[in-house]
């Protein structure tokens, strides 16, 4: 009898507990904190893994094989390239606005155009992979021309095994546009994390056999469980596979228009990555590896706070570019954007005050030399100066895609690429300054890119008063991160000369943690004092944050055009 109730009551347990999970899971985010919320705590996590996955690469590879390792991430820049793109350009500018708006009219339609779109992408990422997959030799040697014959043959063979996670990226980023679409924001967030996941079993499980080519086998089983988290909302949306290609379709025609200008947009920012493989594989071994850790933590401000807001309100921000009253829009924009600023700042200074300490935190192992480090610091401190720009830039290129205007970002994003080519080119050959000149090139390119797209989206929306209630913030936040940087470096001094061993992990945490709260406590206390408005929405956040529950069962709360 005790058996029988203890199983009853284990099968109902297990049956609430899945019913509640996948409410959980499927449940529809309409307002933007709440989106914004469920991507950032997401996107938290996927960074929290993916500096674990670097770690253990660094732990793996970076002592006698940093040059494998700086071979995997050279090798890396082609298949991503190709997402980038085909998926991610196809997406963002050109499916997402025909999909809405043909399924606003007939979502019957609308599911079958994003069928034969997705029969489109992946055809074209078939032939392009075989093309690749044929020509990987000469490819790599013009990337990286100065490997030698070994790391050549070693990044072909990289290059070849990473091409098979396109396939799986293709069908992602469909099903991340449809499910987004509907204002479900948990399930594509939580897909980064289980890609960073699938590599580090490449690393774990398959590196003591295959040596550097684990984590490339990795790369595969992540993209296919990236594809596979997603699979199960989308059916359930709506989405269906039809083995049929119909490029006479009026919306695959429409997304094929708006396609190339966001195409060639995007292939601007990648000769960022080129450039930096092509410079750095004439550099010291492990250069390129140490570029990748340094940008892995500036990407976070840019990750957390400019791509969660910048996504979490996109939706919002297109809608309301279609009305002929610009006023909604420019509030949502001019919202986001303090929004960001307010918390990327702090962030982006305390990396350039705490840059030693964070990357022996991180990455610090036997195999991370002291020499090492430092550069790594240095690198970050170098690209931290624009993470704020960085962040910032997110949600102005989406701004300009609510607007239907691709051109720009596309004209901008030549002449930054330009800059980026002559200015790094310059800095590592006739100025000598290597690895920096690389991270300097990176950091300014981003600086001039946001403002001239910020100059000219002002232009465009004529916001002269939205202009003037915002300048004022910020230069509020300026002065405010400028006095925060003093608050950190100077307990950060005293406490490393007289108060902790810094030499043992548990000292050094010790530091940078008490450090921070003073940094935080000093920039949260001026805010207050001069009265800055984002914190107002920033204690609200850390109020919801143990109100996470609630916050994600937000279903009937309107998208309110001062949110962010």
């Amino acid at each position: 009898m005790i058996s029988y109730t203890s199983g009853r009551s284990y099968n109902v347990f297990m049956r609430d507990f899945l019913s509640n999970g996948r409410n959980l899971l499927f449940r529809r985010q309409t307002n933007i904190l709440s989106a914004a919320f469920v991507i950032m705590a997401t996107y938290g996590v996927s960074h929290v893994v993916g500096l674990f996955k670097t770690r253990l690469l660094i732990s793996y590879f970076f002592g006698s094989s940093a040059r494998q390792l700086d071979v995997y991430y050279a090798a890396f820049v082609v298949p991503d390239t190709i997402f980038q793109l085909l998926v991610v350009g196809a997406l963002s500018a050109a499916f997402i606005p025909t999909f809405t708006k043909f399924f606003n009219r007939d979502e019957k339609e609308a599911w079958y155009m994003t069928a034969m779109s997705i029969n489109l992408v992946i055809g074209v990422l078939i032939v392009i992979s075989a093309l690749i997959f044929i020509l990987a030799r000469p490819i790599a040697h013009l990337i990286a021309p100065g490997f030698d014959s070994s790391q050549l043959a070693t990044m072909v063979t990289l290059l070849r095994i990473m091409l098979g996670a396109q396939i799986f990226f293709g069908i992602s980023g469909f099903l991340t546009s449809v499910i987004q679409t509907h204002h479900r924001f948990l399930v594509p967030a939580l897909a980064p994390i289980v890609y960073n996941l699938g590599i580090i079993i490449g690393i774990v499980f398959l590196s003591p056999r295959f040596g550097i080519y684990g984590p490339a086998i990795g790369v595969v089983i992540g993209a296919f469980l990236h594809m596979l988290i997603q699979l199960p909302l989308a059916l359930k949306l709506g989405f269906r596979i039809i083995p049929k290609l119909d490029f006479g379709h009026p919306g695959v025609r429409e997304a094929l228009r708006l396609m190339p200008p966001r195409v060639l947009a995007l292939g601007t920012d990648q000769i960022e990555q080129f450039i930096a493989v092509t410079l750095a594989s004439g550099l010291a071994p492990g250069s390129l590896s140490l570029l990748n850790a340094a940008r892995l933590l500036y990407s976070i401000p840019a990750s957390l706070f400019g791509a969660t807001i910048g996504q979490a309100a996109f939706p919002s921000l297109s809608q309301s570019a279609s009305l002929t009253d610009l006023t909604k829009f420019k509030s949502i924009l001019a919202n986001s954007f303090l929004q960001i600023l307010f918390v990327a700042l702090p962030i982006s200074v305390l990396f350039i005050i705490l840059r030693i300490p964070i990357v022996r935190i991180i990455f610090g192992s036997s195999t991370f030399p002291w020499e090492a480090t430092l550069l790594t610091g240095k690198t970050l401190a170098v690209l931290a100066i624009s993470a704020a720009f960085y962040a910032i830039m997110q949600l102005v290129i989406r701004g300009f895609y609510a607007l239907h205007d691709t051109r720009t970002p596309l004209v901008i994003g030549i002449i930054a690429a330009l800059f980026n080519t002559v200015f790094s080119v310059v800095a590592v050959y006739l100025l000598h300054w290597d690895l920096i000149g690389i991270a300097l090139g990176i950091s300014l390119t981003s600086i001039v890119e946001t403002l001239l797209l910020l100059v000219l989206l002002y232009r465009r929306l004529g916001t002269r008063v939205e202009f003037k209630i915002v300048l004022i913030p910020i230069i509020k936040m300026l002065g405010i991160s400028l006095i925060t940087g003093i608050g950190l470096w100077l307990p950060m001094r005293f406490l490393d000369q007289f108060v902790f061993d810094t030499t043992r992990t548990i000292s050094l945490i010790t530091l940078s943690a008490t450090t921070s709260i003073i940094g935080l406590g000093v920039y949260l206390f001026l805010s207050y004092l001069l009265k800055v408005e984002q914190l107002q929405d920033f204690i609200v956040l850390l109020k919801r944050v143990g109100q996470w529950k609630q916050i994600l069962k937000s279903t009937s709360e309107p998208i309110p055009a001062e949110s962010a």
